[in-house]
């Protein structure tokens, strides 16, 4: 199910996934296809390894990432579950051929 919350955003957000949720920024963003489909690929993530698993693996990964990075952006560009759903967000098929914890393979890959 996918929702607008404007106030529900920092400035810099348009959307998140929050299961079993897509939340956007403006309504506009109903139609962006390649954003959904990203968010679609986070609903699978956390399905699988769980709700409160993914967000404590996402959280501490960041946390990780910034300490090597330096950045809270680049750190966020480069956690497993951002790689998947950035490396496949405009294969609109994606979810549908995505196999179990295919975010793992992005955990190591440079």
């Amino acid at each position: 199910m996918v929702l607008v919350i404007r106030q529900f955003f920092p400035k810099d957000y348009v959307g998140l996934c929050l299961w079993p949720f897509i939340i956007l920024r403006e309504k506009h963003l109903l139609n962006d296809q390649i954003l959904i489909n990203h968010e679609r690929i986070h609903l699978q993530q956390q399905w699988e390894l769980g709700i409160l698993p993914f967000y404590v693996w996402y959280f501490i990964e960041w946390l990780w990432k910034c300490l090597l990075y330096g950045d809270r952006y680049l750190a966020y560009q480069n956690i497993s579950f951002e790689r998947e759903a950035y490396a496949n967000e405009d294969n609109l098929l994606y979810p549908a051929q995505r196999k179990r914890f295919s975010f793992l393979q992005y955990c190591f890959k440079k």
